[in-house]
């Protein structure tokens, strides 16, 4: 698959999945959700914090900065990278879900969540979620992060996600950009959105005193893209 006449670097002009309509989707957010958490950062500056709100205060930065991350290699073609983010992004979102589900838990994550004694698993955190929600259809928290899972610690199914074609037509694992894949991009894509409008939410969930934007106006445009 060559690949020599293409930029080592791309911009937004001539990014490789650029046209993509999930990645159309995934740039239009990001302005708002930019500006919203400017607003509610600039709201937290005048108020004493809860536990919960310093929890958040913490967390949807980081959420949002891996979002971002995962926008950028989009756009130089690391899609594998990207995809492996998707977890840590989903992990701090549903942290956010979970607390406000099960608010006395605010007292293990104060002190260090940790993985062993304290901190429920992701997939526990999903379940819990689902429970508190009294959802008539039960997923089970494995199901739901089994192939996320696959992809953080390298397990056989996670070959899946960086798996091309070599020039001969035999198949390969990619080391560095894949440029050709779109359907990759588009998973990506997929299973970033909904995680970053969950996000958004939560600004909205812990800090309800703070202005909101209103979802029909567009922010005022910044500088760069996503």
């Amino acid at each position: 698959m060559a690949q020599s006449t293409r930029p080592s670097v791309f911009t937004p002009d001539d990014e490789p999945y650029l046209g993509r309509e999930l990645l159309h989707h995934f740039d239009k957010i990001i302005p708002t959700v930019l500006e919203q958490n400017q607003i509610t950062a600039g709201h937290t500056h005048g108020i004493d914090l809860t536990d919960h709100q310093r929890m958040a205060c913490i967390v949807i930065p980081q959420a949002i900065s891996l979002a971002l991350s995962i926008r950028e290699l989009i756009r130089q073609g690391y899609l594998f990278g990207a995809h492996v983010l998707i977890r840590p992004l989903m992990e701090r979102a549903v942290v956010l879900l979970y607390l406000r589900a099960v608010p006395s838990d605010i007292a293990k994550w104060n002190r260090g969540w940790h993985t062993r004694d304290d901190a429920p698993s992701l997939s526990k955190m999903l379940e819990a979620i689902q429970k508190a929600g009294n959802r008539s259809e039960f997923a089970r928290g494995a199901d739901l992060t089994a192939t996320l899972n696959s992809l953080l610690h390298g397990k056989p199914d996670s070959a899946l996600w960086n798996t091309i074609a070599l020039d001969d037509d035999r198949p390969g694992y990619a080391s560095s950009k894949i440029l050709d894949q779109p359907e990759l991009c588009d998973e990506v894509c997929a299973n970033t959105l909904p995680w970053l409008v969950v996000t958004m939410a939560m600004m909205a969930a812990y800090f309800p005193d703070a202005e909101l934007l209103d979802p029909g106006v567009q922010p005022a445009p910044r500088s760069g893209r996503g």
